[in-house]
């Protein structure tokens, strides 16, 4: 995908996050974006690895700051005991609307992404992304195998919390399948 039209997914997803409830700091943001490439297909072409909380992207990080740069984002400090917020501008609408295939290819996907994860704490997302890419990356297929393979890779993360955090990607997998098929048919 060209650079600028990733921005334009990007923005695309920072809106439909914001407009669910999502706190939208740059954690929030690398979790979605995470899964809509991940379990939605989108094709962002982000390379992932496995950090210290979970999937991270340098690019992402620094689309963050290139979005900042070019006015498409502000930074909101909602409560000063926690990292800043990332809103879209009133530049972004505008931006958003220079690309109409690629919000209307896209809007359905980061939704469903907004809609699951709007409301999760860095926490959860931290869980959910990291059991996220172990189903995507591992060869471990059974779900228990794949929590246990959680905890190995992130021993903060309790047995039960992890087992949660599989059965809910392999929800998310069974509900998005509808998304993943209209996105690549």
């Amino acid at each position: 995908m060209n650079p600028t039209l990733r921005l334009a997914v990007f923005a695309l997803l920072d809106k439909e996050m914001n407009n669910h409830g999502s706190w939208c700091g740059e954690t929030h943001l690398q979790k979605a974006t995470f899964v809509l490439q991940e379990l939605l297909g989108a094709k962002t072409g982000y390379d992932f690895i496995l950090y210290k909380y979970g999937p991270f992207s340098f690019e992402v990080r620094d689309d963050i700051s290139l979005m900042r740069a070019n006015g498409l984002i502000d930074v909101i400090v909602r409560d000063p005991q926690y990292g800043p917020s990332y809103v879209p501008t009133p530049f972004a609408e505008v931006f958003l609307q220079r690309f109409p295939k690629t919000v209307e290819a896209h809007h359905a996907q980061a939704k469903f992404v907004a809609e699951n994860l709007g409301s999760k704490n860095v926490s959860d997302l931290e869980r959910i992304a990291t059991a996220l890419f172990i189903r995507k990356r591992s060869k471990v297929k059974s779900r228990e195998r794949r929590a246990e393979e959680l905890v190995r890779l992130k021993p903060h993360i309790s047995g039960p919390d992890a087992l949660q955090a599989t059965k809910d990607v392999d929800v998310l997998a069974e509900r998005s399948k509808a998304l993943v098929m209209h996105a690549h048919g």
